[in-house]
């Protein structure tokens, strides 16, 4: 399944840079909302961190033009990061 989908990123690079931008993004954001609404603390800003971290490391991984097999992992790692972040705060919010 990971070089299946690793093989479909590579052939359309250049038409999901955009998209990936903005789910990443927009992921990390619901992620952070959920943070923030647990207090601050250092666990959050903790969490913050590894957010803001995993984001920007895609990013920059995109803007510095890095092997696409780098790329893809870096969103992979920033994807399931924020959905871990996202389940445990959300699970704790209940």
């Amino acid at each position: 399944m990971y070089y299946k989908s690793l093989s479909a990123f590579e052939s359309h690079y250049y038409m999901l840079i955009p998209l990936t931008i903005i789910l990443q993004s927009c992921i990390g954001s619901i992620a952070v909302m959920l943070i923030l609404m647990q207090g601050i603390s250092f666990g959050s800003f903790f969490q913050l961190s590894l957010v803001v971290f995993s984001c920007g490391f895609y990013n920059g991984g995109v803007l510095a033009q890095l092997p696409t097999k780098v790329n893809f992992n870096l969103l992979l790692i920033s994807l399931f990061l924020n959905l871990f972040l996202i389940a445990i705060n959300g699970y704790v919010l209940l």
